[in-house]
């Protein structure tokens, strides 16, 4: 799905300013799905030209008005469109597994670190998700949860249990340079 789309499916849960869409991406979505407002606010402006969400103006105090957004029949329609199409294959871009292609050219005690961090991490994530499965959604949600759970859990223990091939092969590198360097 792209940003549009998500944008409007989140239109589908109330009224919402970008700000607010941007909240929704960064707390519910940043799991398995990342938004910026520079990619937020010309998504909804494209939605908008398209007449696929309606947006009006609120007077704030002290602010200028906020812009706020809603899906209209037309983009309720498209949205619902485009949940009946079968899904692309999940695209995975990261720093770490490129960094881990070239783990013998760095120094183990890096290496170490940067598997440490990444542990790290996905703990951090596992306990935020588990603390969110606890909230009564409903079940869509749990299992969007449940399964994003699942797929940390996995990488954890796959880390966890076989960061010693990666480390391995850096103590090999950094021993086989030491020699040629005698």
């Amino acid at each position: 799905m792209d940003i549009r789309t998500l944008c409007l499916g989140i239109l589908t849960w109330g009224d919402a300013s970008g700000y607010e869409i941007k909240k929704i991406f960064e707390e519910r979505l940043s799991y398995f799905y990342e938004a910026s407002y520079g990619s937020i606010y010309p998504a909804l402006t494209k939605l908008t030209d398209d007449g696929l969400v309606t947006c009006r103006a609120e007077a704030q105090d002290k602010r200028p008005d906020k812009k706020v957004y809603a899906i209209s029949p037309t983009g309720r329609m498209a949205f619902m469109d485009a949940l009946t199409k079968m899904p692309a294959r999940d695209r995975i871009r990261s720093e770490f597994l490129a960094v881990m292609m070239y783990a013998d050219l760095l120094p183990p005690r890096h290496l170490s670190n940067v598997i440490d961090d990444r542990a790290r991490q996905y703990r951090a994530m596992i306990d935020d998700l588990q603390s969110c499965a606890q909230d009564d959604g409903p079940p869509s949600r749990q299992f969007v949860l449940g399964y994003g759970l699942a797929l940390y859990e996995a990488a954890l223990n796959y880390l966890e249990n076989n960061r010693h091939l990666v480390e391995g092969e850096a103590l090999l590198a950094k021993a086989a340079a030491e020699r040629a360097a005698e």
